[in-house]
């Protein structure tokens, strides 16, 4: 069985994505990996070059920044990443730039893919999702953060990127058919230092909206504002080994008072049900088999 990995990346520095530890934490492994690597302001490439020359091979790419709705440029730039992958490969393993997997959950993945190679009704496997936000100690609990999410696809090149590059289709516009594994992917997208999570939410914004819209509604100073989030939950397990650095030179604080709810009823409702019945309501971009 051979897994090759694959991500897109451009300004990694800048927008302090820790792509770095994204990478080596699934390296394990994958027998390569791809990374297309954006025209960069900074020195993103040279970052990327020295993770793993062994194994990593990097393509070069130039986004289209005309491509603003609905974050399509995003999907193309993992298409150009997928496509890369060579026909020799029996499975691809997708991570962005601020997702980490745990060491714990290797074995898991690579048993899956092992367990389900030779089925061809299998187009993928299905992970767990922790979001956190403000601080490494606190992650997402409403129903606005995906539960799940796409992050291991056959390696057939019918299969692509779809909207803003979250989950994945097929043929046409097929959702495809996953199993579940007991495996979860760390996204750690709204832990940043507040004045960096601004440059990067509207550098976000860029890739879904009009100059206009931008001048209207993204404030052009201050810092990021945390406190507007409708509830979390502390987070009492352990983070994976390659971000660990990282967590030890974080520079501010973030404090959550988890007693605090501003959770609608509807909110509630599906929590529930999620919680007690594990039964979801809502948009769902696979079938489950």
């Amino acid at each position: 069985m051979k897994v090759t990995g694959f991500t897109f990346i451009r300004n990694a520095i800048i927008y302090d994505y820790p792509v770095v530890e994204a990478i080596r934490s699934v390296l394990p492994i994958c027998d390569d990996f791809v990374v297309a690597v954006g025209d960069s302001e900074d020195a993103t490439l040279e970052l990327i070059a020295n993770i793993d020359p062994q194994k990593i091979r990097i393509i070069q790419t130039t986004w289209d920044d005309s491509l603003r709705k609905g974050g399509r440029v995003l999907a193309v730039e993992t298409d150009k990443a997928f496509q890369s992958i060579s026909a020799d490969s029996d499975w691809a393993f997708y991570i962005q730039g601020d997702e980490v997997v745990h060491e714990k959950y290797l074995e898991v993945i690579k048993n899956a893919m092992v367990k389900w190679k030779d089925n061809p009704e299998v187009d993928g496997l299905l992970f767990n999702y922790l979001h956190f936000y403000g601080s490494y100690d606190y992650v997402g609990s409403s129903s606005q953060w995906y539960p799940h999410e796409i992050r291991v696809i056959r390696n057939t090149k019918s299969i692509f990127s779809y909207r803003d590059a979250q989950g994945f289709r097929k043929g046409d516009n097929q959702k495809l058919r996953v199993k579940a594994i007991d495996a979860y992917m760390y996204h750690y997208g709204w832990v940043k230092e507040p004045a960096v999570m601004k440059l990067k939410r509207e550098n976000f914004h860029k890739l879904w909206h009009s100059d206009t819209w931008l001048e209207k509604n993204v404030a052009k100073k201050g810092e990021f504002e945390y406190s507007g989030i409708d509830a979390l939950q502390l987070f009492k397990g352990t983070h994976p080994a390659v971000i660990l650095d990282r967590i030890a030179i974080k520079n501010w604080k973030f404090d959550y008072d988890i007693a605090f709810s501003n959770l609608s009823l509807k909110d509630k409702f599906k929590l529930f049900l999620r919680k007690y019945l594990g039964i979801e309501i809502g948009y769902r971009n696979y079938i489950k088999i």
